[in-house]
C-alpha cells in the first residue's frame, strides 16, 4: 500500500467528532475538487505492507491494553482506489478496532467488509467534480453509516436538499451531515460562513446534522498530521 500518513489525532469530522483516533492516510486521488484540503496527498507516500501499516497503529494507539486508543479513520486522498484497502480494513477489525472509512462517493463501497463504517460523500456541483457519485452505494448503506455533503453555496445546498429527500437518505444512513466549505487559508478558494448555512438547514427544516472540521479550529488549518 501507499500510505501518506498515519497519526494520531481528534477525529474532526462525522458524529464521531472529538473522539482520539488513528488516521491512515492513503496516497492517490482520482478527483480534483476546486476546495480540496489535502492535495498533498495525491503523489508520492511510502509504500508499507498491510503487517507495516497495522504495528504503526498499535503503536499509536497504546498497544492492545483497554484503555487503548480504539478508533481508526481510513482516508486519503481516495482510499478505495488501492485495492489492499478491503483487506486493511479487515485485520483492523481483527485486532479489535472500530473502523471507518471516508470515500468520494466516485467508487463502490460494496468490497469493504460490512463491520465498516462508512463516511460516503455526495460532490455537489461546485466542487467540480458532481456528478461521479456511484449511485449503486445507496444500496448497501446501512444504519451505521453517514453521507455527508461539502457545501459552498445556495446552489450546492439545493443539490445536497434535493438529493436527500430523493433518495431517502435519512432512512438509509445513521446520518446525514452538510459541512460548510473551510476557507482556504492562501485564499484560493472562500468558504461559507457556518451561520448561513446552519440557518438554511433551519429554515428549511432539514432532517440533517450540520457538520464542522473540528481539527481546524484546534489547529492552524493548514497543518498536517492532525
Amino acid at each position: 500500500m501507499v500510505i501518506t500518513e498515519i497519526f494520531k489525532s481528534i477525529q474532526g469530522e462525522g458524529t464521531r467528532a472529538g473522539l482520539p483516533c488513528i488516521l491512515v492516510r492513503l496516497t492517490g486521488c482520482n478527483l480534483r475538487c476546486v476546495w480540496c484540503d489535502t492535495a498533498y496527498a495525491f503523489h508520492g507516500g511510502t509504500k508499507h505492507t498491510i503487517d507495516e501499516v497495522l504495528q504503526k497503529v498499535r503503536e499509536l494507539s497504546g498497544g492492545a491494553g483497554a484503555d487503548r486508543i480504539s478508533l481508526v479513520e481510513i482516508t486519503g486522498g481516495e482510499p478505495l482506489l488501492q485495492p489492499e484497502t478491503p483487506a486493511l480494513a479487515e485485520r483492523l477489525l481483527a485486532a479489535g478496532y472500530t473502523v471507518m472509512i471516508e470515500t468520494s462517493g466516485e467508487r463502490f463501497i460494496g468490497a469493504l467488509p460490512c463491520e465498516v463504517i462508512k463516511i460516503v460523500d455526495v460532490k455537489c456541483p461546485d466542487s467540480g467534480e458532481g456528478d461521479r457519485f456511484d449511485m449503486s452505494n445507496l444500496e448497501v448503506l446501512d444504519q451505521k453509516d453517514e453521507v455527508k455533503f461539502v457545501i459552498s453555496s445556495r446552489r450546492d445546498f439545493d443539490f445536497a436538499r434535493e438529493f436527500t429527500a430523493r433518495h431517502r437518505l435519512a432512512e438509509r444512513a445513521a446520518q446525514v451531515l452538510f459541512s460548510p466549505v473551510f476557507a482556504d487559508p492562501e485564499g484560493r478558494w472562500p468558504g461559507l460562513e457556518t451561520r448561513e448555512l446552519a440557518e438554511w438547514i433551519l429554515a428549511e427544516g432539514l432532517p440533517v446534522r450540520l457538520g464542522l472540521q473540528l481539527h481546524k479550529f484546534i489547529w492552524d488549518p493548514a497543518m498536517k498530521g492532525v
